[in-house]
């Protein structure tokens, strides 16, 4: 939680717009200085408030605000770097939700590995009527993320970020695996 800063002076100090009456009036004067150390950090905000709306400028308070703002799939352990890549990518993610590549890059950014996706569905065409239909007829999604350590990655967390990511009416299994190891090492 952010708080007054110390030593902030207000750009626009309410001493020198009082009336005139006052201009000279000592006790006035402290009492609009009070109210200039309040108003000195808002006046800091508001000139500054793009820069709150940048994920790469943010605080680090209110990336994690632009986090609920946006509805991005963390849970608020993922190192800041990763909060600030998921609210500037919101809006691409979303745009391709419900999707392989959007489940993908979804997975991606949550723990920075490429999951293999397997699904039952398919397309084709045909020249006669009556052809075979691709694909399984049970509907189904695998997604499969093989990692160094499995024991690192938290289970629950991708069966979470497949669930917000995936096709809706499509249900899946998620699991971490070991990544094999090439021949001959």
């Amino acid at each position: 939680m952010r708080g007054t800063p110390a030593g902030m002076a207000s750009p626009h100090p309410l001493g020198g717009q009082l009336p005139a009456v006052y201009a000279d009036d000592d006790f006035a004067q402290r009492f609009v200085e009070g109210l200039d150390v309040v108003l000195a950090p808002l006046f800091n905000v508001l000139d500054c408030l793009e820069s709150y709306f940048t994920p790469a400028l943010a605080p680090e308070d209110f990336v994690d605000w632009l986090t609920t703002w946006v509805g991005t799939e963390l849970d608020g352990t993922e190192p800041l770097a990763t909060r600030r890549r998921a609210v500037a990518t919101a809006v691409a993610l979303h745009r391709v939700r419900g999707t392989r590549r959007g489940l993908s890059d979804a997975v991606h950014l949550a723990f920075g590995v490429r999951p293999e996706i397997t699904e039952s569905g398919g397309a084709t065409w045909s020249a006669r009527p009556l052809g075979a239909f691709p694909g399984s007829p049970d509907p189904g999604l695998r997604v499969t993320l093989r990692v160094h350590d499995p024991a690192a990655t938290d289970p629950h967390r991708l069966h979470a970020v497949v669930a917000a990511a995936r096709p809706a009416h499509l249900p899946f299994t998620a699991e971490v695996t070991h990544l094999p190891t090439p021949e001959g090492t």
